[in-house]
């Protein structure tokens, strides 16, 4: 797996819709057999930024979190490899992730907390971290304030 246009380094994105471009801009550029690990807290934009890797990828959608369901598939429209939308917050292990049985060569898979359990899918994968910047040093976000249009760092790095 090269880097095949994929976008490397950090990034400030300011709106949900610039979220959902980059991943549009990823998503046109992956193949089967690639893997992402996206790691941010809850509202970082995980999900929008998915949403936009389907659009880009040519998946049917719509796309949503997988949290209670774990793992989604949406098959291509247009003969392009089906994308796997997984979460991983409720797994303890890589065990419990491959017992998913996940076709992961003939898929794109995305994988939401997936950091330390998600990189034994493949040799190689993108970790892209989202951090939603929050004031006065508080870890908890008001709910109707998760979703808000504020800006968020991205950081996409290529591991081998």
């Amino acid at each position: 797996m090269s880097d095949r246009g994929v976008p490397l380094g950090r990034r400030e994105i300011l709106t949900a819709e610039a979220m959902e471009q980059l991943g549009r801009e990823i998503g046109a550029q992956l193949v089967a057999g690639d893997v992402i690990v996206l790691t941010g807290p809850l509202g970082a934009g995980k999900t929008t930024f998915t949403r936009g890797l389907a659009e880009g990828l040519g998946v049917r959608g719509p796309v949503q979190s997988p949290t209670f369901v774990l793992a989604r598939t949406h098959p291509s429209l247009v003969g392009r490899a089906p994308l796997v939308h997984m979460d991983a917050y409720r797994l303890g292990s890589a065990a419990e992730l491959d017992d998913l049985d996940v076709d992961v060569a003939g898929s794109v898979v995305v994988v939401e907390w997936g950091r330390g359990v998600a990189e034994e899918l493949a040799d190689e994968w993108w970790d892209i971290e989202l951090e939603r910047p929050i004031g006065g040093g508080a870890d908890v976000v008001p709910d109707e304030e998760l979703d808000a249009d504020a800006p968020r760092l991205v950081t996409i790095r290529h591991m081998p």
